[in-house]
């Protein structure tokens, strides 16, 4: 207790002590932690319901607003090509260096997007083709060129196109950037989908319609219409999640 500061010996005390004065105090601080809610009188249902609806319809409407006129408008402004009908959902993507971006129609853009770059290539590229959505959360480094194409679905993913350092131990305590032929470019092939919290590294191709579980580690290519999962990942079934329309060969009698 003597190396105690005044605050903790209080804490201590009213924790410990049993007289009524630290139960009160308890009791105070457990209602500002969890309070009760009292029941309300049914006269005041009504009108307190319409509240409720208004408060839920009055956040969307001010974020369509912020969003159609304001964030919207910005990051378009940041992009090299812009396609028709994107849909922002929360905050505008954070964009670091000078990458180049190409967003397609009808593209999706979570909140909380993060897209970085790398000084090694003059032109780094991200192409967002069209109809893919990109996930809160997600997080974009490209030092040369990222891929994502039509339909892909990647919700808070992580995808880099490099270490972002050598491996070499020395050169890493030195700051060196990475050896050039370190940073390889990555595509996510049409249709695939990327389970939350995957990691796809540099020179990984994941083919047409792939589907990659959840905290999945990608670092080899994915074929098509495959299943991959864990650290590292690998392909668990093959001819997965074909589409609906094609045709299976039946065995000849």
């Amino acid at each position: 207790m003597q190396n105690l500061s005044l605050f903790d010996r209080l804490v201590l005390w009213v924790k410990r002590t049993k007289s009524p004065l630290p139960r009160a105090l308890k009791k105070a601080l457990q209602f500002i932690e969890a309070p009760t809610i009292f029941r309300l009188p049914k006269w005041l249902a009504g009108p307190l319901r319409a509240a409720y609806e208004f408060h839920y319809l009055v956040i969307p409407v001010c974020r369509t607003v912020i969003t159609v006129l304001y964030r919207g408008p910005l990051f378009q402004s940041r992009c090299a090509s812009f396609g028709r009908n994107v849909r922002m959902d929360g905050q505008m993507p954070f964009v670091r260096g000078h990458v180049q971006i190409h967003v397609g129609n009808d593209v999706v853009l979570g909140g909380r997007i993060s897209i970085s770059s790398g000084a090694m290539f003059d032109k780094p590229q991200l192409i967002i083709k069209d109809r893919a959505e990109i996930g809160w959360n997600s997080q974009i480094t490209v030092s040369r060129e990222v891929i994502i194409e039509e339909d892909v679905r990647l919700p808070n993913c992580r995808i880099s196109d490099s270490d972002g350092h050598p491996r070499e131990v020395d050169l890493r305590a030195a700051n060196k950037p990475p050896d050039l032929k370190d940073i390889r470019p990555v595509r996510i092939c049409r249709g695939a989908w990327i389970g939350t919290g995957s990691y796809i590294m540099k020179g990984v191709t994941i083919g047409e319609g792939a589907v990659i579980g959840a905290n999945s580690v990608v670092i080899s290519n994915v074929p098509p219409y495959a299943l991959a999962m864990g650290n590292p990942a690998e392909v668990i079934l093959r001819d997965f999640g074909l589409p609906s329309t094609a045709k299976r060969k039946t065995p000849v009698e």
